[in-house]
């Protein structure tokens, strides 16, 4: 039987800063972490460039490695933050509310890894080489780290964000905000956005753009399934306490 604990608002903000501190600390530490691997992280990165990257200037060597630690901080903290925010919001959840937020850590991790590794293994290198070949022969071609980076990380951390997309929409339909009807009503919206989204990441040929259209609205269906699914469940506990 449930169970919702009460707590003081005075008590709520200083969970609240205990677990921001937390989530910081962790961040903080996983930087420094990285940074003490970041030349190996450098070296297995900087290999899909197909040639040795040049720097403009000393300063752009800590930019760069400071970029690399970061993300590998993030990566890291992901799992961390979405286990404090469940810490957070447990005292008001019911005993099998709370079961099912805990599936949300582990998910969120996975989704995020699975997208930056499509990205990264299949869209980075693919549009890399066709941004490349636009020179044809026409420059005198020096690609710098700190380019080269930035153009990765630009790519790749988005579209693992957008892989979260089926976490995000179970948790706002346990919260009611969103449900299958309203999904399925915005689906010609979110097809045209998703399709801009991905026309706009890749190079203009139609393998390229079937390739990361697919999988986005993969998961859009995979969300309007989800949420369907927890309507549904809603609406059966619902009739069973009435």
């Amino acid at each position: 039987m449930s169970t919702r604990q009460e707590m003081p608002f005075f008590e709520h903000l200083t969970d609240l800063r205990r677990r921001i501190m937390i989530v910081l600390a962790t961040f903080l530490g996983s930087l420094v972490l990285c940074f003490l691997f970041v030349d190996t992280i450098y070296q297995e990165l900087a290999r899909r460039s197909g040639e040795k990257l040049a720097i403009l200037g000393p300063g752009d060597i800590l930019s760069i490695y400071v970029k690399l630690a970061a993300v590998g901080a993030i990566a890291v903290t992901i799992p961390v933050a979405a286990y404090q925010i469940w810490k957070f919001v447990v005292p008001a959840l019911r005993e099998r509310e709370k079961k099912v937020a805990l599936m949300y850590i582990p998910a969120l991790f996975i989704l995020f890894l699975l997208g930056l590794s499509f990205a990264y293994f299949i869209l980075f290198p693919m549009t890399y080489q066709f941004v490349l070949g636009l020179s044809n022969g026409n420059f005198d071609l020096v690609i710098t780290a700190n380019d080269y980076f930035t153009f990765m990380f630009h790519l790749c951390l988005p579209f693992a964000l957008l892989f979260e997309m089926p976490v995000i929409v179970l948790f706002l339909s346990h919260l009611g905000i969103v449900n299958p009807h309203r999904l399925a009503k915005m689906r010609k919206p979110a097809y045209f956005i998703l399709c801009v989204i991905s026309i706009t990441i890749t190079p203009p040929d139609l393998l390229s753009d079937v390739l990361v259209i697919v999988p986005l609205l993969f998961l859009y269906e995979c969300s309007i399934a989800i949420s369907r699914f927890i309507h549904r469940k809603r609406a059966e506990e619902t009739a069973l306490t009435s």
